[in-house]
């Protein structure tokens, strides 16, 4: 049976990064931020989009 993924609202990503909730809604309104999308009227990320996003930046 396939899996959901757990979701991550914008605060939860905030602390995981330790960087302020405004550095997350201003790296999704400059979209550089990972990929992020609403559920109703909340912001959400997958732990994949994070991970793809934290690995394209060790990249650089």
């Amino acid at each position: 049976m396939y899996q959901l993924e757990p979701l991550l609202s914008a605060q939860d990503l905030a602390d995981f990064l330790h960087v302020p909730i405004a550095t997350i809604y201003a790296w999704r309104y400059r979209g550089e931020g990972p990929t992020g999308f609403r559920v109703g009227r909340r912001l959400r990320y997958r732990w994949t989009d994070i991970q793809r996003w934290l690995d394209q930046r060790l990249e650089t």
